[in-house]
């Protein structure tokens, strides 16, 4: 009797062991030595929220607490949360430097041990799309925030310089079959379809970072030494392999890069996204 082997199910990823290893990855490097340098995303999604001094706001998979500390800067009463208890002790290294009186606290963007409605606000930048359960995590960022209520986000896009990144590790580290791309909380039909049915209003508007370095070289010696993910695949790669993922993220970087004097000037387009609850 022949036997057809079983498909895999792809439909129902492990998310228990891909969030294992993810939060292990993050806690490589010292992804906090990156994080600084994206502060002024932060800053101008604060902006966007626009809340007044006093309101409540948690940050979810807030890293080292970029938009932490600007919330908390323009009056915010914040709980910062993310899975890696370093890089929350980074965040409360500037935040007392600052003065600042944040919370933190380790926390699941999953499972937010948080009741329905605790906040008038719920923000991530960079964080929260990396959660292996997209369609969770979004339903626990609408859960906590009350009525009324503002979810600010700063998310790659699907195109963006970052996005590509991401492409090229995963042709080197394929991902787990049925996990999305984090890049999907940058895409504005995905946000709108999630959040939509429950939200007043949607705002998505189309923003760039850009990344500054003395050379091509030099971010990526940076990005392999202190970013969780380019480190952990540079680790798992033979040296054939990491030969191969060094020249296409360079490749990527030329594709990208508009400086004309050597350096690296790379702007890489995220999407800045403010949810009203309804």
């Amino acid at each position: 009797m022949t036997m057809t082997p079983t498909a895999p199910d792809v439909s129902h990823p492990d998310y228990g062991a891909i969030k294992a290893r993810q939060q292990a990855a993050w806690a490589s490097g010292d992804y906090a030595r990156i994080g600084v340098t994206l502060q002024i995303v932060g800053e101008t999604l604060a902006e966007a929220m626009d809340l007044p001094a006093g309101a409540s706001a948690l940050d979810v998979a807030a890293g080292n607490g970029n938009v932490t500390l600007a919330l908390a800067r323009r009056g915010a009463a914040v709980v910062s949360t993310d899975y890696v208890p370093a890089l929350l002790d980074r965040g409360r290294q500037r935040a007392e430097a600052e003065g600042l009186p944040v919370a933190f606290q380790v926390a699941d963007a999953e499972a937010l041990p948080f009741a329905d409605g605790s906040f008038d606000a719920v923000t991530s930048t960079f964080g929260v799309m990396f959660a292996p359960d997209q369609d969770r995590a979004a339903a626990e960022m609408l859960r906590v925030c009350r009525p009324g209520g503002r979810i600010g986000l700063a998310n790659w896009t699907p195109d963006s310089f970052i996005g590509e990144v991401f492409r090229t590790l995963g042709h080197y580290m394929p991902p787990p079959a049925g996990l999305k791309p984090p890049s999907r909380w940058g895409d504005r039909a995905w946000i709108e379809a999630t959040f939509g049915p429950t939200t007043s209003a949607i705002t998505f508007t189309p923003k760039s970072f850009v990344f500054r370095y003395a050379s091509p070289q030099d971010f990526l010696d940076e990005f392999r030494r202190f970013y969780g993910p380019i480190h952990k695949a540079f680790l798992a790669l033979d040296a054939a392999g990491q030969q191969g993922l060094e020249h296409d993220l360079l490749a990527a970087m030329a594709r990208f890069n508009s400086a004309t004097d050597g350096t690296l000037r790379l702007p890489s387009e995220y999407a800045e996204i403010v949810v009203t609850k309804a």
